[in-house]
């Protein structure tokens, strides 16, 4: 088996160190392992499938020389903006966990279940989806290709972890250093910066994302987003106009034992989905499936991922193993 020389870009973080995690528990063929970090944590130990290696501080010279087949970044825009072309221009594939590259025209935005032949199309960089938009369009994927979407309406409960370890201190010791207000027994309806429309930028990037994955420029959705106290686990409400009639036996049959999907519906008896079923789980939990009966071909859905995990780091695991069947 051919062996791939792979860095990870935000190694001390807490998608960098899921990064390691996933790529250990699905045995991703590395030759040689790379961590990269800020200066603050560079010199850190840590083990990996029994072997110690060094934390690395990350700078305009560490791809080269190093024959890096495949870079995972989890370090925010900005170091992915600088760092990136440059990984590039060394050779190396990126694969971004940011939101820098994904909307430019020429990067891929993939989720492996739903567009993997996108990933073909790259030109040095792959943009990893936002955690949100990932867990949602698998299910609609599927009810598009049957019935054709009109329109989405998104409604998220997202949890702290999205805002990586400062949301969960927030959580853990009650205190407002990275939310504007309490998270503690709140929701707040404010994730990321507003813009001037009113939208905030994560519920813009909801939007575009889910147009750019499923190929539609001409979908309609409308999202809120939202941060409430809990660790790990988003939560989107999903209302879903389509264009052709549906037998709602039919959607549960289309859902059932699709990859990456866990039908998770008994209402009777109390079984539907939520972040502690979800929580260190790879699959997105897929239920509360119901008509909406106030509009012709409506359709709800609630829709439970692990964000640090299939709405970050196992995606983009995902993403390299189809790159390297190739």
């Amino acid at each position: 088996m051919k062996r791939y020389n792979v860095a990870i870009i935000g190694a001390t973080g807490l998608v960098g160190s899921t990064f390691l995690k996933v790529l250990n528990e699905r045995e991703f063929p590395i030759k040689q392992l790379f961590l990269f970090a800020s200066c603050k944590s560079s010199g850190k130990k840590i083990n990996y499938n029994n072997q110690v290696y060094t934390v690395e501080e990350l700078t305009k010279d560490s791809f080269k020389n190093r024959k890096i087949d495949i870079a995972l970044f989890s370090a925010g825009g900005e170091t992915s903006q600088t760092y990136a072309p440059i990984a590039k221009e060394n050779g190396v594939i990126v694969i971004d966990n940011s939101s820098a590259w994904r909307m430019e025209e020429e990067v891929p935005l993939v989720v492996p279940e739903v567009n993997p032949k996108d990933v073909f199309s790259h030109h040095g960089i792959i943009a990893n989806p936002n955690c949100s938009t990932i867990q949602c369009v698998l299910p609609l994927k599927i009810l598009h290709d049957n019935y054709g979407i009109k329109r989405i309406v998104y409604s998220t409960y997202q949890a702290v972890s999205g805002s990586g370890m400062a949301g969960l201190n927030d959580l853990k010791d009650n205190k407002t250093d990275k939310y504007p207000y309490p998270i503690q027994g709140n929701c707040l309806p404010h994730i990321d910066a507003f813009d001037d429309n009113g939208y905030t930028k994560e519920e813009v990037k909801m939007i575009e994302e889910t147009k750019k994955i499923l190929h539609d420029a001409n979908l309609k959705i409308t999202a809120t987003t939202v941060r409430v106290p809990v660790k790990y686990g988003h939560c989107v409400s999903i209302n879903v106009e389509l264009y052709k009639p549906f037998d709602l036996k039919e959607i549960f049959l289309l859902f059932k034992d699709k990859e990456g999907i866990m039908l998770y519906d008994d209402v009777k008896n109390n079984v539907y989905p939520m972040p502690i079923i979800a929580e260190g789980k790879d699959e997105v939990y897929v239920g509360r499936i119901r008509r909406d009966f106030s509009l012709e071909n409506g359709l709800n859905l609630f829709v439970v991922s692990d964000n640090i995990r299939k709405g970050a780091a196992t995606n983009a695991v995902q993403i390299a193993e189809i790159l390297i069947k190739e």
